[in-house]
């Protein structure tokens, strides 16, 4: 048996990987395509054993240093060793500042399509997007909801992986990568991880209570409040052939099918979407807009599971004699 390698001696052998493939290319024009495709040939003959996404990510930094050693002009793509294809999602309404910046940030990835979604757009985000092949532009005059709009982009989008962003929060590349790299090592679900950003239990809206009540009462307390109502995240094909693309648009009730048929959920990434999310009239004070929408998708949510597992879901039941025991005991 092979043993394993360190990820130091990985990454030493992946920057002198990257400078060859580069030198090779003499005469020829360097690009964030050819990087990509000699560094997944590359990986896939040298790296013989289960990596975490962070081992990975350092590999990748390591062979696009050696790249670009070579390269006139430094290639900011990210090199990923993904054996399935991926699309993009990006729902926007009015994000003429921000959707140019979104956009470069998931071009750097090898997304084969990007698809945005512009709905009740009364700025510029249309010609904010510019001139780009991986781009499909799709415009509902009418605004449509974050939810619904993810739901569209869904249902056009091909690749095997699906990653799911919005208009308003520009997210680096390399913090988009972990969810890409989960997918195909065979998650269904990639959550974003928010755990680290919210308040004690005692200063937590209803919204995060709810999201926390839900996957405990689903036998899935470890995803604490993680939810598919935070972007950014990714859901494979599988994913959204079993859960159907008119679910996804209640992303709770989503979430819920998801672990009652026994999908692959993981949230290995934190990323403070919480901070970064823009304030609208509609997600502000108690009991704002948005707020009862997301109450409002978890009624639901709970209404399905229950018709698929009884009413007491996972909660098991106590016989009285045993509950009046514990409520006794000091």
């Amino acid at each position: 048996m092979q043993g394993k390698t360190g990820s130091g001696e990985h990454e030493h052998r992946a920057f002198k990987a990257g400078y060859s493939a580069a030198a090779g290319q003499v005469g020829y024009s360097l690009s964030y395509e050819h990087l990509q495709s000699s560094f997944l040939n590359w990986f896939k003959e040298t790296i013989n054993e289960s990596l975490t996404w962070r081992s990975i990510l350092g590999i990748s930094r390591a062979y696009r240093r050696g790249y670009n050693m070579i390269a006139k002009e430094p290639l900011l793509g990210i090199p990923l060793p993904l054996q399935g294809t991926v699309s993009a999602v990006v729902s926007a309404c009015n994000e003429e500042r921000t959707i140019a910046a979104v956009i470069s940030e998931l071009s750097r990835l090898p997304i084969r399509e990007i698809i945005v979604v512009l709905n009740g757009c009364k700025d510029r985000s249309y010609h904010s997007i510019g001139r780009n092949d991986r781009v499909i532009v799709v415009y509902y005059p009418r605004r449509l909801g974050h939810d619904v709009a993810r739901g569209i982009g869904a249902s056009m989008a091909t690749g095997d992986a699906v990653l799911f962003t919005d208009g308003d929060i520009v997210l680096d590349a390399e913090d988009l990568a972990p969810f890409l790299l989960e997918i195909d090592k065979g998650a269904d679900i990639v959550l974003n991880d928010i755990s680290p950003y919210l308040p004690p239990f005692s200063k937590q809206d209803a919204v995060t209570r709810s999201k926390m009540f839900l996957n405990h009462v689903l036998g899935r307390p470890d995803l604490q409040a993680n939810s598919l109502t935070a972007v950014p995240h990714a859901l494979s094909r599988r994913a959204i052939a079993e859960l159907g693309v008119r679910s996804l648009v209640v992303p709770p009730k989503a979430q819920a099918l998801a672990i009652v048929r026994g999908l692959v959920i993981r949230a290995p990434r934190s990323i403070d979407v919480v901070k970064r999310n823009r304030v609208r009239s509609g997600n502000v004070g108690d009991g704002n807009e948005v707020a009862r929408l997301i109450l409002g998708d978890h009624i639901e949510a709970f209404e399905a599971a229950m018709e698929l597992q009884g009413a007491r879901l996972s909660m098991t039941r106590t016989p009285r004699d045993k509950l009046a025991r514990k409520r006794n005991c000091r």
